[in-house]
């Protein structure tokens, strides 16, 4: 993937955001950090470096990229308000943002993802980490940290929907009943690994299974499939 003018076989582009907080991790630091960690995947080219919110759109406007790595604290506007300014120019399925920062509250986990985030990371991952989950989110999937999860299905659980989405419920028919066991452990808050174990099944098959069931039901990431299975009343 690469910018929206080139062939799709070019490489995809990243565009870190530096956080402001200074008591928690300098801007500085991180974002060499961050193009160090783009740079263990050549594949992986670092578009642009911005610091302020309000430069996001203008930026984006001049240079189209597959993903932002969008940080939460910047000046001008925060990172949740700039990725729902991205999100009224650019849809899901043709840009995607990673929130990434070392805040970890509910709170900021959805109000990032209702902007339109199609993943959340922790700054204390790995740079394996980073660049695992930039892959898995341009190749459409979803990356949630452990406690992204637990947030969503925290406020999934303690506020389910008054009435089943009767429409939602009937995409999960599609499904085999290998996928829909995945799907409902994915919805458990566990991760491939663990769902592999519980499944004497590789981490691999659980990542096709849960894979095809996005597809199925037109989920465009992990996170929006676990909000499906809890509309469509599918409970862990």
């Amino acid at each position: 993937m690469g910018d929206s003018g080139s062939t799709r076989n070019s490489a995809p582009w990243a565009l870190p955001y530096d956080d402001a907080d200074s008591d928690r991790r300098r801007p500085g630091r991180d974002k060499g950090r961050h193009q160090s960690d783009a740079r263990l995947d050549p594949s992986l080219v670092v578009a642009g470096d911005l610091s302020d919110g309000l430069q996001v759109i203008p930026f984006l406007r001049d240079h189209p990229v597959d993903l932002v790595l969008m940080d939460i604290r910047m000046p001008g506007i925060d990172g949740v308000e700039a990725t729902r300014r991205i999100r009224k120019e650019h849809p899901p399925e043709e840009l995607r943002v990673i929130v990434l920062t070392t805040f970890d509250q509910d709170d900021i986990v959805l109000a990032a993802l209702r902007a339109g985030a199609n993943g959340f990371l922790s700054k204390t991952v790995s740079p394996a980490e980073l660049v695992a989950g930039i892959t898995e989110v341009v190749g459409g999937g979803g990356a949630l940290s452990a406690a992204a999860t637990a947030a969503l299905i925290g406020h999934m659980t303690d506020s389910p929907p008054p009435v089943i989405d009767r429409e939602l419920l009937r995409r999960f028919d599609a499904l085999t009943p290998r996928e829909r066991d995945v799907v409902v452990l994915v919805a458990s808050g566990l991760g491939n690994d663990e769902i592999a174990a519980q499944m004497s099944v590789s981490p691999f098959t659980v990542k096709t299974h849960a894979v095809r069931a996005m597809t199925k039901v037109g989920a465009r990431d992990r996170a929006q499939l676990v909000s499906f299975t809890f509309r469509a009343g599918l409970y862990p």
